[in-house]
């Protein structure tokens, strides 16, 4: 989920034709009981991976005329970002993160369900009222093919390699919902029924990082694709992004077990812009949407009546973990200051 670490705004560029409107999109566009119009400005903080955003941006502005404002950065610093901006939200939608992150935060969001929650598989229903979800990911790990020569990577447990010290690319989990996932994902697999035993392989984990630790998401995928890691720990749709890039790079589903989160999109509390912002959440849960995203970026959408991507293996394919949110969410605090805690005594 990408652009760097270092949150930073920038503006798409304007269409200069009005666009065919499909039905979804009159409807979007449409005023009642003879409202001014409104807003045709929209401010996005994201933490979406970069040919996502060239993707989903210029889309939404040629059906709708709202101009899109982008803040990227990964989602625990865009979470502390909204969250110092309470009395004067500078934002209007928070777009990327799984429920396990963003869920301790839900009050900085303001209630709303998309007009197609209905077509959501049961399992990324909207149940809280301010998180959407308009896709499905499964954590991964991302290999440099150019680099990896003998070594073996085919879960969790060869990340201890001793040949791979230094070389693995993690992203802070205080600062990014995908490493703070796979932190859940160690601990429900290795540590499960025995959560000490997950610990002691993220001591060992932390120790072949050699002090090496990435501020970002989209860091890592960049870093493997790039050479300067020979393995990161990332998600499928980061990890698609660099296969479909050209990048020599390959997807490795890790035999102890893949956690499958939904990333979700989330109205800011206050928003300026809070009928752009609605629209927004409608146009990522649309059918129209998610059948591109699919086709064109490989992305395993939330809808029911959308099919997974073919160049993805199925779901079915491989282990998947459920994820036990009561357990997460009471516990990501403490995870992160345990993570710290080992981290620095490296």
């Amino acid at each position: 989920m990408i652009i760097l670490a270092v949150a930073c705004s920038s503006s798409t560029p304007g269409k200069t034709e009005e666009p065919a409107k499909t039905d979804a999109a009159a409807n979007s566009s449409s005023e009642e009981g003879g409202k001014s119009e409104a807003s045709k400005s929209l401010v996005v903080y994201t933490a979406a991976a970069t040919d996502v955003m060239n993707v989903v941006i210029p889309e939404f502005e040629a059906r709708t005329g709202i101009m899109v404002d982008v803040v990227s950065a990964g989602t625990g610093e865009l979470l502390k970002k909204i969250e110092a901006e309470q009395a004067n939200p500078m934002g209007d939608v928070e777009w990327g993160g799984t429920v396990s992150v963003v869920a301790p935060k839900q009050g900085l969001f303001e209630p709303y369900k998309s007009e197609n929650e209905s077509y959501i598989i049961d399992s990324a229903n909207n149940v809280e009222g301010m998180m959407t979800r308009y896709d499905i990911i499964p954590m991964v790990l991302l290999v440099n093919k150019n680099l990896i020569g003998d070594i073996k990577i085919e879960g969790y447990a060869d990340l201890l390699n001793p040949k791979l010290k230094g070389k693995i690319a993690l992203s802070d989990p205080a600062k990014s919902s995908t490493g703070l996932t796979h932190i859940a994902n160690i601990l429900q697999t290795i540590g499960a029924g025995d959560e000490n035993k997950g610990w002691d392989f993220i001591k060992s984990l932390t120790e072949n990082l050699d002090g090496r630790l990435l501020s970002s998401s989209s860091a890592v995928p960049k870093g493997v694709a790039d050479g300067e890691y020979v393995v990161g720990l990332t998600h499928e749709e980061l990890a698609s992004a660099a296969v479909r890039q050209g990048s020599p790079v390959e997807i490795v589903y890790m035999q102890e077990g893949v956690i499958v989160s939904p990333g979700t999109v989330q109205i800011i509390k206050g928003a300026k812009n809070m009928e752009s912002a609605k629209k927004f959440v409608d146009f990522l849960t649309s059918k129209d949407l998610q059948t591109l995203t699919a086709a064109k970026l490989n992305m395993r959408a939330s809808r029911s009546d959308v099919p997974a991507p073919s160049e993805l293996i199925q779901i079915t394919d491989f282990k998947i973990v459920q994820e036990d949110l009561k357990y997460g969410l009471a516990d990501n605090q403490t995870w992160l200051d345990k993570f710290k805690d080992i981290y620095t005594s490296n």
